[in-house]
């Protein structure tokens, strides 16, 4: 199948194929010829499909240049492989407002015709129907949702200017990088493993907590066509098991690990292998539907920001922060808490603190003054780096924490329940401080995400606190082009400590961490590495059995930063040196660990980079 669209695709650009010919069926169900819908200079077809994360990210490109082009005589013909519904589609376009005309090719014989197998693929036809180009929109990717370090070429748009203009085109034909064209189905009827015997119990195990309507998967998982058109990269992206998503390669046992097994990676690269074999429903096991609603019952504070945000479709991501009045009458312990995404499309993750400084509530003032009110990112909250703009004050042993954090969220993270007796300390009259991590997602989005906060009914002995090793130097610098820049922080414990979880965290230039633990006179133990660091997804890991650290523990974090043009990450094109800092084009090592004193209630672990007595 693959040679003959490849063959298909030489003649088009041979001109040796009736491109005038090539069928369209309309979102009416009229079925039109490429002929009829053609451009008086020129026509570009775009095969495109809205559950795919690139396609959709390039929606916004698309429309910006049907309107720039339109009126120069070039037609854009979007053509969506696929058999979800016209009204599906016709809801789809107008979402991502592509401004040109959609054609549904629920049989893939306009994609056949094209030689297309992948979403998006642009196609550039003169006036007389003769194909120019065909290939990417631009080299803005480098693999299947894996962006390049900066964008160099447009070839689309060059490849309309150059046919516009009558010239040769220097590369006519470029690699498209994308989401497979859905074709139907061809599948084996049976087989040694099939799909609702074998494989949808492990999706609905591994992937249907994320891969479902609502989440934040970039599609649905929950059917044997969903999972057959994706069964490439479910078999590419479990084999290499960056799916499920699970960071960690070393380190002490975690809760809620997400790996699977050699034997459930081999059974659905079997399934792939043997042409996906959809099997009788009749084998399918009883598979429990995902939790809905509050996982542990309805919440005994839950907290929102006053108004929806508001997403605009491009640009860089945003780190919103809200501020949340509690107006609470007297202190709380919080020991468990659930957040709910609004639009789980766009919220990447949320970090959440208390404060009563007012420090949060005077930026959110100072944003809200000077906001336009028709601008793309608008309601609510203020923007920042990262972090929430202000640094914490600092508390004397013994007073009340005026500031102080209360968990986060990260994709796939379910409730977050402290052990019993400890609990998170939440001040009266503080206001709740929601940081959340948008992303974009080619279309205006709104949302108004909800934190579910639960309080302790028994007496809590332990406060939960932070332990918090700094890893690079105040000064430090991570020179450009550097692509191995070292880093690496030491605290000692001061006070017998319990360890429950940690969290690392640096910045976009991140390439590997890892959180050590030395007890004394022991060897040091590796708590977590993560060799391939994703800024991302950052999320607490647990430790499945808690550990018992006492005074003199030595905790070690070091990292590997890339500050080289060959990192896709770099938000400096070309690398520019970086120092430490809150924005997110600076950089940060940190590893945060959650902590309850072991030798006396409310006592406060103390750490410093110098041993106990020096």
């Amino acid at each position: 199948m693959k040679r003959m669209l490849t063959i298909i695709a030489g003649l088009l650009l041979a001109g040796a194929s009736p491109a005038a010919e090539i069928p369209l069926t309309g979102l009416d169900g009229a079925a039109r010829t490429l002929s009829q819908v053609k451009g008086e200079k020129a026509t570009v077809v775009v095969t495109m499909a809205f559950d795919c994360p690139i396609a959709v990210g390039y929606a916004a490109d698309l429309a910006a240049m049907a309107k720039e082009f339109g009126p120069r005589g070039v037609a854009f013909v979007g053509v969506c492989p696929t058999q979800d519904p016209p009204a599906t589609l016709s809801k789809q376009a107008a979402d991502f407002k592509l401004g040109f005309p959609i054609y549904r090719d629920a049989d893939a014989k306009t994609a056949d015709a094209l030689g297309a197998t992948i979403t998006p693929e642009a196609f550039v036809f003169d006036s007389d129907l003769k194909l120019k180009y065909r290939g990417r929109i631009d080299d803005s990717y480098v693999a299947r949702l894996k962006r390049a370090a900066a964008t160099t070429r447009h070839d689309l748009k060059d490849a309309i200017e150059a046919t516009l203009a009558g010239k040769p085109i220097a590369e006519p034909t470029t690699t498209a990088i994308g989401c497979p064209v859905e074709r139907p189905s061809t599948a084996a009827a049976t087989g040694a493993v099939t799909y609702h015997r074998d494989v949808a119990p492990l999706l609905a195990k591994h992937c249907v907590s994320c891969h479902r309507p609502g989440e934040v998967g970039p599609f649905s998982l929950l059917t044997y066509q969903q999972a057959k058109k994706w069964a490439g990269d479910i078999k590419e992206y479990t084999a290499t098991k960056q799916m499920p998503p699970w960071l960690p390669q070393a380190g002490v046992a975690m809760q809620g690990e997400r790996r699977m097994t050699d034997k459930e990676i081999a059974t659905l690269a079997a399934w792939v292998d043997a042409g996906s074999p959809e099997g009788p429903k009749t084998e399918a096991p009883a598979i429990a539907a995902p939790v809905e609603g509050w996982a542990r019952g309805k919440p005994d504070l839950i907290l929102e920001a006053s108004d929806v945000f508001q997403v605009g479709p491009t640009g860089r991501d945003v780190f919103r922060v809200f501020v949340i009045p509690t107006k609470l009458t007297e202190d709380k312990w919080v020991v468990g808490y659930e957040v709910r995404p609004g639009n789980t499309k766009v919220v990447h993750h949320t970090l959440h603190f208390f404060d009563t400084t007012g420090s949060g509530r005077g930026l959110e003032t100072k944003s809200q003054a000077k906001q336009d009110p028709l601008a793309a990112d608008r309601g609510p909250g203020y923007s920042v780096g990262m972090g929430v703009g202000f640094f914490p004050p600092v508390f004397r042993l013994g007073d009340k924490p005026k500031f102080g954090g209360l968990g986060g969220y990260a994709p796939g993270q379910g409730p977050q329940m402290l052990p019993e007796g400890t609990g998170w300390y939440l001040p009266a009259g503080s206001d709740f401080l929601l940081q959340v991590h948008y992303h974009r997602t080619g279309k205006a989005e709104s949302d108004r995400t909800q934190v579910g906060l639960y309080f302790a009914k028994k007496p809590v002995e332990q406060p939960w606190q932070t332990v918090v090793v700094p890893g690079m130097k105040p000064f430090e610098k991570i020179a450009a082009n550097d692509a191995h820049h070292a880093s690496k922080g030491t605290i000692y414990l001061h006070h017998d400590a319990v360890l429950h979880n940690v969290l690392p965290h640096m910045h976009l230039l991140g390439k590997s961490v890892k959180v050590s633990l030395t007890l004394p006179g022991g060897e040091p133990q590796t708590i977590i590495e993560i060799p391939a660091w994703d800024y991302n997804w950052q999320e607490t890991y647990w430790f499945a059995k808690p550990i018992a650290a006492p005074a003199g523990s030595r905790i070690d974090v070091e990292a590997v930063f890339d500050n080289s043009s060959t990192n896709p990450n770099n938000p400096s094109m070309p690398p520019k040196d970086v120092f430490q800092g809150e924005q997110t084009t600076n950089e940060m090592l940190f590893a945060f660990l959650g902590a309850t004193s072991q030798a006396k209630p409310w006592q406060l672990i103390r750490f410093r980079p110098l041993p106990p007595g020096k």
